[in-house]
């Protein structure tokens, strides 16, 4: 089959209009439609499907990663059991989120939401297990930032040892948020509590946070750094470059890196349909500058994935925020 990169998508073709099967594609992107505890806006649970439609303006020459497409990208088609159980469960959270989460007698209904998250971890843990026994390089598209949990597991079992680059407005580092144990805002309260293999998370963009998270990051020792996004607005301020500070993140990394992106860590203006937009972060400019310098710096990304893109509530409006994660994702697969 003829295929002209610098032509427009053909009808019917793959993400970002690429002709790649499963079997030909280095690069598998697992679609999980899951959103049940989001918090405060909802609708990331249709984030892949509207990623995939906007991924076809997505220009394929990269001025810095090249023909990222020659490696072979395939994302495989979401699986409607994972969106049943999204929106079954998310009927049962929302009267609990909406009354400032669950209290006493609500024990029933948490444990099904629970439940239900325990069932998407072990679809996407079985699933990134499968395919990277069969040598893909895995990358998540999610969903809210708690669908990542089973990749994060499945890489750490397959190299022992890894760090994670965290790109997000918020630390995650709830314990059981709104009674939910695996909240979108406990996701890396319970990678660094349930997953011993990931051995350093650093987290960059971070500005919203709870006093319980901080303490809980202090709690981790050297396991954790937090790079602030006020603080660096400081440094930048007083005169500091960016590229240095870029440096700084990147050298408190190990070796081995999965990068877990949560769309919120980006300036809103990227991004204002994501589930907890807040004001501040990395420019689209800054944050594929810091991946660049990650991929420069030699380190080996093992895995990755890209949560909380949420499409606009209009039909009618431009989709201005699968658009950005679309460009943004093509820029991760380039990680790999």
């Amino acid at each position: 089959m003829h295929f002209d990169p610098d032509g427009a998508a053909k009808p019917g073709s793959g993400i970002f209009g690429l002709p790649h099967l499963i079997g030909d594609a280095r690069i598998a992107l697992l679609p999980v439609p899951f959103d049940a505890t989001t918090s405060y806006g909802n609708g990331t649970a249709t984030g892949p499907e509207a990623i995939l439609g906007a991924s076809a303006q997505v220009d394929l020459f990269h001025r810095r990663f090249g023909r990222i497409y020659e490696r072979g990208i395939h994302m495989l088609e979401p699986d409607d059991r994972i969106a049943r159980l999204s929106a079954e469960a998310r009927e049962i959270a929302l009267p609990l989120i909406e009354k400032g989460g669950a209290e006493p007698g609500d024990e029933r209904e948490v444990a099904r939401v629970n439940l239900a998250s325990e069932e998407m971890n072990a679809f996407v843990y079985k699933q990134a297990a499968g395919l990277l026994s069969m040598g893909k390089s895995v990358g998540l598209v999610g969903g809210d930032h708690s669908t990542p949990f089973g990749l994060i597991r499945a890489l750490a079992e397959m190299h022992g040892d890894i760090g994670i680059l965290q790109i997000d407005a918020h630390m995650d580092f709830r314990d059981a948020f709104e009674g939910f144990q695996w909240s979108h805002a406990s996701i890396m309260h319970n990678v660094l509590s349930k997953i011993p293999g990931v051995s350093r998370l650093v987290q960059v963009g971070i500005r919203d946070f709870g006093a319980g998270e901080v303490e809980f990051a202090r709690s981790q020792g050297s396991r954790s750094a937090v790079f602030y996004d006020e603080a660096m607005f400081e440094e930048r301020a007083a005169g500091a470059a960016f590229d240095g500070q870029c440096k700084r993140i990147i050298d408190s990394l190990p070796e081995r890196v999965h990068v877990s992106f949560d769309i919120d860590g980006l300036d809103p203006s990227c991004c204002p349909h994501t589930g907890t937009p807040v004001p501040g972060g990395l420019s689209f400019n800054e944050a594929t500058y810091l991946l660049w310098k990650l991929k420069q710096s030699g380190r080996k990304v093992v895995g990755f994935d890209l949560v909380e893109v949420c499409p606009g509530p209009n039909a009618d409006e431009p989709e201005w925020d699968a658009n950005v994660g679309a460009r943004m994702l093509y820029t991760m697969c380039g990680l790999l």
